[in-house]
């Protein structure tokens, strides 16, 4: 029988930052980590020595930071664990042809049987409660066989971190670690391409029976397709909420939102704005389900990064997950009813919502198409000229 999961829930950033740390000086034999945003700060230094550390003592330590995510970091910010005998990449250095397409994963792997995700980066805004100090985050950390299968990927998204040759994996996977104690674990890998979603697909699955839907994240924008299932959802007779940006660290992406507000709550949808601090978590939970990680719903996480989602199924996470929801809504949330989008909008706001609208779900996706065009055109044109030059070679041997 394979081997069950056990998950722990960390409802702040605060709580799963000061895990992952615990960990790493746990680890035995492997150290794996990947984030988008590494900030030269106390929490920085915190997790650069103990990765220097744990290098130190024989651990086998690799590091994948974003070239852009992370972008004021010196590079020789990680001199102290190349020597203790780490290993660190930046992915994707800044390049025209690829620039758009970002690793926004945050995954830290420790050796190959525990796993945490969830929407923080290396910074001093996620290490705090998200209430009184710091943005409102947080994830999962996991052990079990899906370790293993988040480490595997790590591996690949190692080679393409290399510098040597940028090449763009064919679509997102979705792949199912061995179930144990019964509980249904999946990793949904989703990468740069405009075919099969794996994150869209699952949810896509399993809306079309959900009886309660609960959605908190930092950026929501999702293709209209999706939101016609989120309203498909409530007209079955499902309840369906959304908690959204009251405070946003991106601006024109909440003004993005909220040009869709006025249609979902039409629709029947619920929504409400967290208020204390910037919202940053992305969480989903769709009865006993639970989908974590570091994407959002919108154009980019679903179709330009990077990102890493686990669906969880799982009554006890769920029911967790969704205690500290409703606590947010209850608390530290303002609905967003009909009275206060009828009163609330002038013709200037209409506007920069529809310009940033436009922006995000128009523009950046159609330029990252536009790349993805153009590299597919070079390869296939060096591809040609290799074919040629072989077939020249072959001649000339005769």
């Amino acid at each position: 029988m394979a081997e069950a999961h056990s998950f722990t829930w960390h409802g702040t950033g605060q709580s799963l930052l000061e895990s992952k740390l615990r960990a790493i000086e746990a680890a035995r034999s492997a150290v794996s980590m990947e984030t988008f945003t590494f900030r030269d700060s106390d929490v920085g230094l915190r997790f650069r020595s103990a990765l220097a550390a744990a290098a130190g003592r024989g651990v086998r330590v690799r590091l994948i930071v974003d070239a852009v995510g992370s972008f004021g970091l010196g590079r020789d910010y990680f001199a102290e664990l190349v020597a203790a005998g780490g290993a660190m990449r930046w992915f994707n250095e800044l390049r025209l042809a690829s620039f758009s397409f970002r690793d926004h994963r945050k995954l830290l792997v420790v050796d190959d049987t525990q796993a945490f995700v969830g929407g923080c980066n290396i910074a001093p805004e996620y290490d705090g409660d998200g209430i009184t100090a710091g943005w409102r985050d947080g994830g999962v950390s996991v052990r079990g066989p899906v370790a293993a299968v988040l480490a595997a990927e790590f591996d690949r998204q190692w080679e393409r971190a290399s510098g040597q040759h940028w090449t763009f994996p064919h679509g997102g996977m979705r792949q199912r670690a061995p179930v144990g104690g019964g509980h249904e674990v999946e990793a949904l890998f989703i990468k740069p391409g405009f075919g099969r979603n794996p994150l869209r697909d699952a949810l896509w699955q399993d809306l079309a029976t959900a009886k309660d839907v609960a959605i908190t994240t930092a950026y929501f924008l999702p293709p209209h397709r999706l939101r016609h299932r989120l309203a498909q959802a409530v007209a079955r007779g499902a309840r369906v909420r959304l908690l959204l940006a009251g405070k946003s660290d991106v601006r024109l992406m909440q003004l993005a939102s909220r040009s869709l507000y006025r249609r979902l709550v039409r629709k029947g949808i619920e929504l409400w704005e967290y208020q204390p601090q910037v919202l940053h978590a992305k969480l989903i939970v769709v009865d006993d389900i639970v989908f974590v990680g570091s994407s959002n719903l919108d154009p980019r996480s679903l179709r330009i990064n990077f990102e890493i989602m686990l669906r969880i199924q799982d009554a006890e996470l769920a029911a967790t997950a969704r205690q500290q929801f409703e606590a947010d809504l209850a608390q530290r949330a303002i609905p967003i009813t009909r009275d206060v989008l009828q009163h609330g909008r002038s013709w200037w706001e209409r506007l920069k919502q529809r310009l940033a609208y436009w922006f995000f779900a128009r523009l950046d996706p159609e330029l990252a198409a536009l790349k993805l065009q153009t590299w597919q055109l070079r390869k296939a044109r060096f591809v040609q000229r290799v074919k040629r030059v072989r077939r020249s070679t072959t001649r000339r041997a005769r």
